[in-house]
């Protein structure tokens, strides 16, 4: 069966799909919103950001919500976004069956831990923290098609949907939130997108809040701070130029008479400096050797190993940072998944021990800091991968899929939802939609990419039944779709 169109077999009638039979979800895919890549932070003409501005800012925005209790346990979100769909029953929802052969589960090594059947030959760190982390297995996409499903993971909604082009990232909401909390003095940008180059940006909200990008290399090397926080004419010189920048802008930006849009260039001015010939910006983005080593495999950093790396690195500095993405992919195994045909290749055994290293080394120094229990990781991919291995030795695309949970006051060693043998289906959803959702049904169904946003809302004290009256088509943007009439809800069993 071609594997667009592979579905996951129904155990119990889902009424979320009732619902998006009431509500069609299309499938046509755009989205591109502005962003903060490290050179358009620093440009000091601010053209890529002042274009959101020269729009319109929107006013201060109406606010309603359905007051609902939130968690409110975590500080801080680290969302890691395993593109190319990786697969659950090879990862998170181990299923040993037949079409493998006894040569690779023998190398899977799968072992019961915590009554979770673990393929500790693929995640042998992360075994040792099944105590820490909670696992999704009754998750199920609604697309798949990669790059919608990549975006409706980061912006929990259809991207085609009425208000899709201009929602933002997960990430820019969690911003606007929290911007309220930030202290004088803290520098950094409070959306960081690490190796997330086609990450979602802001959507209509202000760039300010858009993610802050930055590639980081594969290697042990590391980086010095963030290239381009120096000036080659030295401080001193640089601090004149920027005084005397000021003497020639300022007419322009304060008391200007083309209104505020020009007047909050001052804000990204002020924004950049802030983070030039800064010390908590080198100590931050630098790292050592030492460190890499013990985020990487084999003694060899990873790009997705130092991203995580650089993340701890980030909480621990204290200066306003409060979601951080990392991307990690491709999981687009539909060949040699085990790789039997090349064992270099992008596969399970290549790939999981970069994922296993760097997680768990998370874990490890969140909970050597103390931020472990207010720091929320999420990680999931766009969709799952096929119950039957492939005539090219794959797995194809499908929609049932697993996530992992930890940190952010969650309690670990905890699986919700359970599949058959084959993970072609849910035998049970293992949640309460209406557990701390006054609004929501009792009635079990699968887990969604809204309800996974609405959970990360929750966890960081944001009412995910908000809705803002700022949007520029003035229909009101909910932070979560329809999540007013108690369509999705947070994984509230998550803490129990």
């Amino acid at each position: 069966m071609p594997d667009e169109i592979y579905q996951p077999k129904k155990y119990f009638e889902d009424p979320a799909e009732k619902f998006a039979r009431k509500y069609p979800h299309h499938h046509q895919t755009f989205f591109n919103r502005p962003d903060f890549t490290r050179r358009r932070f620093f440009q000091v003409a601010g053209a890529g950001l002042a274009g959101s501005y020269l729009m319109g800012q929107s006013s201060p925005a109406a606010i309603v919500s359905q007051n609902m209790t939130t968690k409110n346990t975590a500080k801080n979100c680290i969302f890691i976004l395993l593109t190319g769909a990786i697969s659950s029953r090879d990862s998170w929802n181990l299923k040993v069956t037949s079409d493998i052969s006894a040569a690779v589960q023998s190398r899977m090594n799968p072992t019961m831990i915590n009554n979770v059947n673990w393929p500790v030959g693929i995640f042998p760190k992360l075994g040792q923290h099944l105590g820490d982390v909670a696992l999704v297995r009754s998750m199920s996409a609604w697309a798949l098609v990669h790059s919608l499903a990549q975006t409706w993971a980061q912006i929990g909604r259809n991207p085609a949907a009425a208000l899709g082009n201009i929602a933002p990232n997960i990430g820019s909401v969690v911003a606007i939130e929290k911007d309220k909390e930030r202290r004088p003095g803290q520098v950094f940008p409070a959306f960081v997108a690490l190796n997330s180059g086609g990450g979602i940006g802001p959507g209509y909200l202000p760039a300010t809040y858009a993610p802050f990008r930055l590639n980081q290399p594969n290697g042990t090397n590391g980086t010095v701070g963030i290239p381009g926080t120096t000036n080659s004419n030295g401080q001193g010189v640089f601090n004149t130029m920027f005084s005397r920048l000021h003497q020639i802008d300022d007419p322009l930006r304060s008391n200007s008479p083309y209104g505020s849009p020009l007047q909050d260039y001052d804000a990204f001015y002020s924004a950049a400096k802030g983070m030039m010939y800064n010390p908590a910006v080198t100590q931050a983005f630098t790292f050592s050797a030492a460190d890499s080593q013990r985020y990487g495999v084999n003694n060899n950093g990873t790009s997705f190993g130092n991203s995580c790396l650089v993340a701890k690195q980030i909480l621990a500095a204290d200066q306003g940072t409060r979601f951080i993405q990392i991307s990690f992919g491709s999981w687009d195994m539909h060949t040699d998944i085990y790789g039997l045909q090349n064992p270099n290749g992008s596969n399970m055994f290549t790939m999981g021990p970069q994922l296993d290293a760097g997680v768990a080394a998370l874990i490890d120094d969140l909970k050597a800091a103390g931020q472990f229990d207010s720091t929320l990781i999420v990680m999931v991919g766009e969709f799952g991968r096929t119950p039957g291995i492939s005539a090219a030795g794959g797995r194809d695309h499908f929609l049932l899929l697993s996530a992992m949970l930890a940190g952010g006051g969650i309690s670990g060693g905890k699986v919700i939802g359970a599949t058959n043998t084959d993970n072609s289906m849910v035998t049970d959803y293992g949640w309460d939609p209406s557990n701390g959702n006054p609004l929501a049904s009792k009635t079990a169904r699968y887990v969604r990419p809204e309800d996974l946003e609405s959970t990360i809302y929750s966890a960081m004290g944001i009412d995910w039944t908000t809705i803002r009256y700022d949007d520029p088509f003035k229909r009101g943007f909910e932070y979560v779709p329809f999540a007013s009439q108690g369509t999705y809800s947070p994984l509230h069993d998550l803490w129990s």
